[in-house]
């Protein structure tokens, strides 16, 4: 398939490019190289009628002054890391603070905020976008190379595949951090959709969002969707969250995925009944952050002028556990010179009958 570029703005005097990726059914993807975002995914529902299912904006400038993270490619450390500091060597190791006294998704200037090389194969229908990651870079250790790869294939799958290599020991823990409504990006709150998760435990957090280094059973909680249950079935029942610096409530929460190891797993399964629109996750890391978009409000307006609301999205960011490297017990995010770090998601786009 041709896969189409287009000029999309000017960031710090560099040139931003779109590109389009379309199959043979005519779903299309759209990502963008500031921040490697994913920024439109189209897909039938049962009457093949397209949507868009993933949120964003029609600009750059949007892109440039959100805190939403709509789309990203997040690190180098995906999630929230307490008062921004790790041990690492027996050397305490302090990254920038971007909520509060933590930090997240990278800092202050993280991935999400540069612009990436790109590299479009229309023969693998696919973009890979690079970033090269200077030493010291809000506070991780080591010179790092990282790729974001996009590829839309005929059976209907989209495939977001981070890698990276390091020079020194660092933490690298990417994540993908697109808001999903598939009903359409602008068809209000999520909360009728119906999700399954599959995994029987969960890390709890506290009133700062930051894990305990609990991992505790779902069941007989809000968070157990080992059954398919309407997202927002329970949310009012989650216990109070964000209660510090934050305001806002509903998901926003590791889950344990079932049957870690080499390979792909299965994540979760979204789907919403009135559309029939929905995919089925797997993914090849251990843990899933669900987060409902408790915090977004009709302040946020996105594509098409249409102003966003609270639960009018929720991410899939797979990843280690939140704030693993102060968690002896939980998954390492430790990467070594020599090895590579490669995390895979694949996305299988569905229209039930």
């Amino acid at each position: 398939m041709t896969i189409v570029r287009e000029d999309f703005g000017v960031h710090k005097g560099q040139k931003v490019d779109i590109y389009s990726i379309e199959n043979s059914n005519g779903l299309k993807a759209r990502v963008i190289t500031y921040g490697a975002r994913l920024v439109e995914m189209h897909t039938p529902g049962r009457d093949g009628t397209f949507a868009d299912v993933v949120l964003g904006f029609d600009t750059l400038e949007a892109y440039e002054a959100t805190d939403t993270f709509f789309g990203a490619t997040c690190g180098h450390y995906g999630n929230r890391i307490k008062d921004g500091t790790f041990e690492l060597d027996g050397a305490t190791v302090r990254l920038s603070r971007n909520e509060g006294e933590n930090h997240l998704h990278g800092g202050v200037a993280g991935f999400d905020k540069v612009v990436w090389a790109a590299y479009a194969d229309e023969r693998e229908n696919s973009v890979t976008f690079t970033h090269v990651v200077a030493d010291g870079c809000e506070g991780y250790p080591g010179n790092l190379v990282v790729k974001a790869k996009y590829t839309l294939l005929d059976d209907d799958r989209l495939l977001i595949e981070m890698s990276g290599f390091t020079d020194r020991p660092t933490i690298l823990n990417m994540v993908h951090h697109s808001y999903w409504n598939v009903a359409g990006h602008a068809n209000g709150p999520v909360t009728a959709q119906v999700l399954t998760v599959d995994a029987d435990f969960y890390t709890p957090v506290d009133e700062d969002l930051l894990a305990t280094g609990e991992v505790r059973s779902v069941a007989g909680t809000p968070f157990d969707f080992r059954s398919e249950k309407a997202i927002g079935a329970d949310i009012d029942n989650i216990p109070s969250v964000g209660v510090g610096h934050l305001v806002g409530g509903g998901y926003d929460h590791n889950w344990v995925l079932r049957d870690f190891g080499p390979g792909l797993r299965s994540v979760a399964t979204l789907r919403d009944p009135a559309s029939g629109r929905g995919f089925t996750l797997r993914s090849t890391e251990p843990g899933v952050q669900i987060y409902t978009g408790g915090y977004l409000t009709e302040r946020v307006i996105g594509k098409g002028d249409r102003p966003y609301q609270t639960y009018s999205g929720l991410t899939f960011e797979t990843q280690k556990f939140p704030g693993s490297p102060n968690f002896s017990h939980f998954p390492s995010s430790r990467l070594n010179p020599g090895e590579v770090y490669n995390h895979l998601m694949e996305f299988q786009f569905f229209a039930d009958r």
